[in-house]
């Protein structure tokens, strides 16, 4: 049987670029997996993950796109299909937007950037290509650009450059699903220009038997605004880390996470906003619901510079308990490092609000049904922030994940 270090040494060894792939690789083995004993992976089922168990499958079988998919395709002005990691088709031409496949470059900031993440030196050595979108300055795309990423093999590693030069502004949907028993590492890097918006929503329904271990980093110049979503349905473990560096003056970034967990599912996210310009600001909500046997870990990180002074940052986490065997961790942080700002953080964990169930049983709505309300009301904030196409998508799927729940608190 052919290992995965095997695989992964034959893949390098046939690219263009396979010296600095080479290098990345052992970067990552002197790295080697992380473990519980790390501070940042204490809560993760490191025992359970062996690359063996990933190395590259022979075939990818060809699968139908989901009705998901579909759905996103409606409304959207450009479709980019990636099928691990490599483009298979870029749709039609959208004004102002291009497309491309690129040999994989990484500056000095990056590097320092994922100095010790061995999973991003993983991707860095075995990433097919750079899907690189670009939206030309001062273009206004009205429609969404949707990249599905669908995983066919045992181990995927994609990375996605999205860059908005200044004035531009537009909204991009990345997807992930497939991924049966797979290893899904995504990349996905984020520059967004002075006095440019970039919409973003990533939307992650991978098997329920998938390792993803995700991290993005978004950079915002002067006077830009980052307004991300990101949504965790899918795998086994569902890691998901989300970087915003406020780099100009007056930047801003708003991040809306949001989850629902069901069997044995681990949904760990995390998140660094750091702030670097003056009168820059954040807004941070995460809100998930762990059901059955699931757990759920929140770890944030305001960070403000000295410099960054009037900024503006609060952070909020709420995590809602639908079974007695479900857990939730919450760690929210604040590392504050300039006098003149504003700063704030909450967090909550807990089940159902008995009065609020009192109240809608008594009105004559009976236990099950008063019980969606409260979790679709719980969930009403983090959708209402979508693309109304999307959140009309999310809402459904997640009403299909809840009525598959089987241990839900009384």
């Amino acid at each position: 049987m052919t290992t995965f270090a095997d695989a992964a040494t034959s893949f390098i060894a046939l690219q263009p670029d396979a010296a600095d792939r080479a290098r990345a690789w052992a970067t990552f083995e002197a790295l080697g997996l992380p473990t519980t004993t790390d501070e940042v992976w204490r809560y993760a089922p490191l025992g359970e993950l062996s690359l063996e168990r990933f190395a590259p499958s022979t075939t990818s079988p060809a699968r139908a796109e989901s009705n998901i998919v579909q759905g996103l395709a409606a409304h959207a002005g450009l479709v980019v299909r990636v099928v691990d990691g490599v483009v298979t088709s870029t749709g039609e031409t959208l004004e102002g937007v291009s497309v491309t496949s690129e040999v994989t470059r990484r500056d000095a900031d990056d590097v320092a950037r994922y100095a010790d993440d061995a999973f991003a030196h993983l991707n860095a050595a075995l990433a097919p290509t750079t899907i690189v979108v670009r939206v030309a300055r001062g273009a206004q795309v009205t429609r969404p650009v949707v990249i599905v990423h669908r995983t066919d093999s045992r181990a995927s590693f994609p990375h996605t450059f999205v860059t908005l030069e200044d004035g531009a502004d537009a909204t991009v949907v990345e997807y992930y699903e497939g991924g049966e028993d797979a290893l899904v590492v995504p990349i996905s890097e984020y520059r967004v220009g002075e006095n440019a918006v970039l919409r973003l929503v990533t939307y992650q329904r991978l098997a329920a038997s998938a390792w993803h271990i995700a991290r993005s980093t978004g950079v915002v110049a002067r006077d830009g605004r980052l307004l991300q979503a990101v949504v965790g349905l899918g795998g086994y473990y569902d890691r998901s880390r989300n970087d915003a560096v406020l780099a100009g003056p007056g930047s801003h970034n708003e991040l809306r996470t949001t989850f629902l967990g069901a069997g044995r599912q681990v949904h760990d996210f995390r998140t660094h906003q750091l702030h670097l310009g003056a009168h820059s600001s954040s807004l941070l909500l995460s809100k998930g619901a762990v059901a059955d046997e699931s757990r759920s870990i929140y770890t944030g990180l305001i960070e403000i510079e000295h410099g960054a002074r009037r900024t503006d940052a609060r952070q909020t986490n709420h995590n809602l308990l639908l079974s007695p065997l479900a857990h939730a961790d919450s760690v929210p942080n604040l590392d504050i490092r300039e006098n003149d700002v504003r700063c704030a953080h909450a967090s909550s964990v807990g089940p159902l609000d008995e009065l609020q169930r009192w109240y809608l049983e008594s009105r004559g709505v009976t236990p099950a049904d008063a019980q969606r309300l409260m979790i679709r009301g719980f969930y009403n904030e983090m959708l209402v922030a979508l693309p109304a196409q999307l959140a009309e998508l999310v809402e459904r799927d997640v009403t299909g994940v809840l009525e598959s729940v089987t241990a839900v608190a009384s």
